[in-house]
């Protein structure tokens, strides 16, 4: 009787061996080609300063020289002289020996970065944010150049990589097994050799790989955008006090280079005019205000070298990004994006009075919020400076590894002509615990559901003669 139970039971793991393995499978062929457009891409931009520094080397930088720096309104006149259009950021030189940057709304190129020495007021040279090399690599990471739908797909690649990590990690079970856990067997002439490298390299990196999957969710379309929306709402994510209603722009703070997750989910105050702000209403102000003419008797607009001057008294050093008041119920902006997530700071001030409007921190965002920034900052390789770049560069690197002897160890395996799926036998079931899986992810992740749904009814409905044909 114990002999037959032991007989049932390998056959019961036998057969959620094989129905995990195919849905691996089918997760890998399904994440493939986009999972190594998401590794090089995003092993890249953890890199971002260092090689911006290098490409635009000859903008970033000027020669020292005597004399007192123009004034940051002098240098915008400038910069839009060079470039028509409507200056919408100014980026003071963050110290000696660098330029400044300003950002001008052109009609037919977008913001345009011009970059000028502070002290004479040579320009030195225009890049469009659109094609600035880092931008570029940023949108093709998240497929955003391809449009809404390719985006879309984008959080569904990344719910299937969530899969392939579970699924390759109930692979990977040592089961009894000695060899291809810890160790590599063969050579690489073999498949053994490729499937150890496979398991070995997926059990070391699953954590990473898993870790930026996650992190990687509160930027895409569906997803990312309800998430920020449920927190906001329940006041887990960005402070209530400076949520209200739809923000005038997709992004609120549109002609800043970088925007926190959290800040981005709120819509920006406005300028009233009015002065007179006392303390608290300083550092917790209402709801913003709705759109309506300011009065003909409103205070003449503050300089940008005045917004400057509170900026640097309020402690924002050189070199923080300024947005740009737009229309006459916008705000100056600055926003403080430091590598160490806790300095990370927002401040808005209205464009008359000078008044702050709101100033949030990270001490100010829900829990939602901060854990969400936080996991934003590891995911791009900031928190920890190289250390932490240099372990998601492992998790990069690792997706490589592993994309590449998936293909080797398939192609070496395959029957010629054929598909060659891992083998569906009759009678197969899913364990309660690897449905339970399924449907959990796919309720915490709905596109990713869909898509699981898709996949099962093509995998159920399947003629068997196609099944015969392509090895499926």
């Amino acid at each position: 009787m114990n002999k037959g139970n032991n007989g049932n039971n390998g056959n019961n793991e036998s057969a959620l061996y094989r129905r995990v393995w195919r849905w691996h499978f089918y997760a890998g062929l399904i994440c493939l080609p986009f999972l190594l457009l998401l590794a090089v891409t995003g092993g890249l931009y953890l890199f971002k300063d260092p090689i911006e520094h290098w490409v635009y080397r000859p903008l970033l930088w000027v020669d020292i020289k005597p004399g007192t720096p123009l004034t940051a309104e002098a240098l915008v006149a400038r910069a839009m002289a060079a470039e028509p259009g409507t200056a919408v950021r100014y980026v003071s030189p963050p110290a000696p020996g660098r330029s400044a940057e300003v950002g001008v709304k052109t009609a037919s190129a977008g913001v345009v970065a011009v970059y000028l020495d502070p002290v004479d007021g040579r320009v030195l040279g225009q890049v469009a944010d659109d094609s600035r090399l880092m931008t570029v690599i940023k949108h093709l990471h998240s497929l955003a150049l391809v449009g809404k739908v390719a985006n879309l797909w984008i959080e569904v690649v990344a719910g299937w990589a969530i899969v392939l990590v579970v699924s390759g990690l109930f692979l990977w079970w040592p089961r009894g097994r000695a060899g291809g856990v810890l160790s590599v067997r063969g050579r690489p002439r073999q498949r053994v050799w490729w499937r150890d490298v496979h398991a070995v390299t997926g059990c070391m990196a699953a954590a990473a790989i898993l870790f930026l999957a996650v992190t990687g969710m509160p930027w895409s379309a569906f997803w990312g955008e309800q998430y920020g929306r449920l927190t906001s709402t329940w006041g887990l994510g960005t402070p209530r006090y400076v949520w209200g209603g739809a923000p005038p722009s997709t992004l609120p703070l549109a002609g800043l280079p970088d925007v926190p997750w959290s800040s981005s989910q709120a819509a920006l105050p406005r300028s009233g005019g009015h002065e007179g702000h006392d303390a608290h209403e300083a550092h917790h102000p209402p709801a913003p205000m709705a759109d309506k003419p300011v009065s003909a008797g409103a205070p003449p607009s503050l300089g940008l070298d005045q917004a400057l001057q509170i900026f640097a008294r309020m402690g924002l050093p050189a070199g923080t990004p300024v947005r740009l008041p737009s229309g006459p119920q916008g705000v100056y902006s600055a926003l403080r994006f430091p590598d160490d997530v806790r300095d990370l700071r927002v401040v808005h001030l209205d464009r008359y009075s000078g008044a702050v409007l709101a100033d949030i921190g990270l001490k100010d965002y829900g829990a939602a919020g901060r854990i969400t920034e936080w996991g934003i900052s590891l995911h791009t390789g900031r928190q920890f400076g190289l250390l932490n770049q240099l372990l998601m560069l492992a998790g990069c690197l690792s997706m490589v590894v592993l994309a590449l002897s998936s293909v080797v160890m398939w192609w070496k395996r395959r029957p010629r002509g054929r598909l060659a799926a891992p083998p569906r036998r009759a009678g197969d079931r899913a364990a309660v615990g690897a449905v339970a899986t399924a449907v959990l992810l796919g309720l915490l992740y709905p596109l990713l559901g869909a898509s699981m749904l898709v996949a099962l009814l093509v995998d159920t409905l399947l003629p068997r003669l196609w099944r015969q044909r392509f090895g499926l």
